[in-house]
């Protein structure tokens, strides 16, 4: 495990690039890099803790990354700025898709959170509450993780903490996909390119070619009463995962009368800058305020 301490004046951003930090900002940022959570065969899975220095008890973040579920890694961290403001986040590595096939990937990351809630006496955050965040392909795993709560083919036996719970309290989805049952026939050109063969990666097969499995993968098909809190950021010019996957999701917490907000940024494509902006990043700090910081929040 290797341990560094950023200042104020710098954080990480979505392209992994740094930026001066502002005068209202109040903690440094710790961080603990590659700690393992789990292994599974031969195959080690860890994670970064980004702590913010003083903080007493901070609500604890899981970042899922994106990258199509064959690319990426927990490095690419680009809620920096929410340490700042007092929140713990672990950024979490899970199997890739040449690797391990769904569900591997979900089993991992619940097994990342199993592991955060055992020791969040040892790391100093507040575990009682969770929130999970992630971009596209970590968008569409947040997604399935906060719906899936207790899901006997979902909770998967990785780890040595079976006994924790893997719940969170609130979902912040960036543009993931969540129907892969209607994903392709939405998509442009360019997003079959991208989609059809990273689904084939992930599940298999195509989707039609195994609906259950497909259905079993998809976070609308999950979503019950009991489900947490969600906030979808999703850009209306999105290439690759079309805006209907965030309207599809949300429409089903609506129907159910649960707690749900998308936020559309208008000309947005698949990621950038203005997802992470102050705005944005006000709006993840608000939600998550509400529903991992309040007293009583969630109970």
């Amino acid at each position: 495990m290797r341990l560094c301490v950023l200042g104020l004046a710098l954080f990480f951003l979505a392209s992994g690039s740094l930026m001066t930090a502002t005068a209202n900002d109040r903690f440094e940022i710790k961080i603990s890099r590659d700690i393992e959570f789990a292994r599974v065969d031969d195959h080690s899975l860890k994670l970064d803790l980004y702590q913010p220095v003083g903080a007493a008890s901070p609500p604890l973040i899981v970042w899922v990354h994106g990258g199509a579920w064959r690319a990426g890694s927990k490095n690419s961290m680009p809620l920096g700025e929410l340490v700042i403001r007092g929140y713990a986040i672990a950024s979490v590595d899970y199997r890739l898709s040449p690797v391990a096939k769904f569900p591997a990937q979900v089993h991992d990351c619940k097994a990342a959170i199993r592991f955060l809630r055992a020791n969040s006496k040892q790391f100093g955050y507040d575990a009682s509450k969770i929130g999970i965040a992630g971009s596209s392909a970590g968008g569409h795993l947040v997604a399935e993780i906060g719906v899936t709560n207790g899901h006997s083919k979902l909770e998967g036996k990785v780890g040595e903490h079976l006994d924790q719970s893997s719940s969170v309290q609130a979902i912040v989805d960036y543009y993931g996909p969540t129907n892969f049952l209607t994903i392709l026939k939405q998509s442009t050109p360019h997003g079959l390119s991208v989609r059809v063969p990273a689904l084939q990666l992930l599940l298999g097969s195509q989707p039609e070619e195994n609906p259950s499995l497909a259905k079993l993968a998809s976070p609308v098909f999950h979503v019950d009463k009991n489900d947490p809190p969600l906030l979808m950021i999703h850009g209306d010019y999105d290439p690759q995962v079309p805006i209907n996957q965030s309207h599809e999701l949300h429409g089903r917490y609506k129907e159910l009368g649960l707690a749900a907000r998308l936020e559309v940024i208008h000309g947005g494509a698949h990621g950038g800058p203005q997802f992470y902006d102050q705005d944005r990043i006000e709006l993840v700090d608000q939600f998550l305020t509400t529903h991992l910081r309040e007293e009583n929040a969630g109970e």
